[in-house]
């Protein structure tokens, strides 16, 4: 797991009211006041404990050694790094996925604390994975995400996703069938619409390209046997596994789908082409044609 983002100032104008302006105190007028200011608050430290810059006050320097600080790290920096250090010491499964997200977020918001919209964002599409899979729109249209934060999200679903898809192709399909099936629940079980996708396979059996055929609506997508063999033959492919998600969650072939994968079986088999399996995938389930005795 992973990276999975970041974000002051003072002027010298002159008050509201014709009041002095902002540099300059407002006692300095005044005999006996000017040179001793204001007295310190007490819990703060004087402004000529930290440095001016750009953004504000930059932190005080460090306490003389042996003085012990009652807050040592304050505000939603520190707790950043401490989320920071139990990454990289304890790793990452010491997070819970909140914090991945939270942590995740840091990248697109350099301030403000982020745990409050990281479980936000997963009690509305309900898990760190749906978050990641969410469409592009979904997300944009929560509040307290913008375009950059959605980017974040997009980027490592997208690794993970070519992770995955990087060790099935390490080796042959068929003998690498639990990762395969992994790889093709991450990629489509928590899609919103139906997705037709063809693995294209060598003679090895091992997989030249991943493609989407075709887009449809919740319970329907067209295919056309005669497109899935023109791109085999373009791809120099011998062998197909042909792939599509049920958005319901119910892995149960339809008898249309029975009948396409029959279609594009006989069509390929007249090139020479293999359909080795089509492969349904639901919400946590997947079904085989070929172990069920349909192909």
């Amino acid at each position: 797991m992973w990276l999975r983002r970041l974000l002051g100032g003072a002027s010298g104008r002159a008050a509201p009211g014709g009041g002095a302006p902002d540099h300059e105190h407002p006692h300095a007028r005044i005999p006996g006041l000017a040179e001793a200011g204001p007295g310190p608050i007490e819990g703060l430290p004087r402004p000529e404990a930290g440095e001016r810059s750009g953004r504000g006050w930059k932190p005080a320097a460090p306490a003389a050694a042996g003085t012990e600080l009652p807050f040592p790290s304050t505000g939603p920096h520190g707790h950043r790094g401490r989320m920071r250090e139990k990454l990289l010491t304890r790793g990452p499964d010491a997070l819970a996925d909140y914090e991945l997200l939270e942590m995740l977020l840091y990248f697109a918001m350099p301030k403000g604390d982020t745990k409050p919209l990281a479980k936000a964002l997963i009690n509305r599409f309900g898990s760190f994975a749906r978050v990641l899979a969410a469409p592009q729109q979904a997300l944009l249209d929560t509040r307290g995400l913008g375009p950059h934060s959605v980017a974040a999200l997009k980027l490592v679903q997208a690794a993970a996703l070519r992770m995955a898809r990087a060790e099935v192709m390490e080796q042959p399909v068929l003998n690498n069938w639990d990762r395969l099936m992994d790889y093709l629940t991450a990629a489509l079980a928590r899609e919103r619409t139906e997705q037709f996708r063809v693995l294209f396979l060598d003679p090895k059996n091992r997989l030249i390209a991943d493609e989407a055929q075709a887009r449809g609506t919740v319970n329907h997508t067209p295919v056309y046997p005669r497109e899935v063999v023109k791109r085999a033959l373009e791809l120099h492919a011998t062998a197909l596994i042909m792939v599509h998600n049920h958005p319901s969650g119910d892995p149960t072939p339809s008898r249309a789908d029975i009948e396409m994968t029959r279609e594009v079986k006989e069509a390929a088999a007249v090139l020479s082409i293999v359909l080795h399996d089509h492969v349904i995938i639901g919400n946590g389930r997947w079904l085989s044609f070929r172990r069920e005795g349909l192909l």
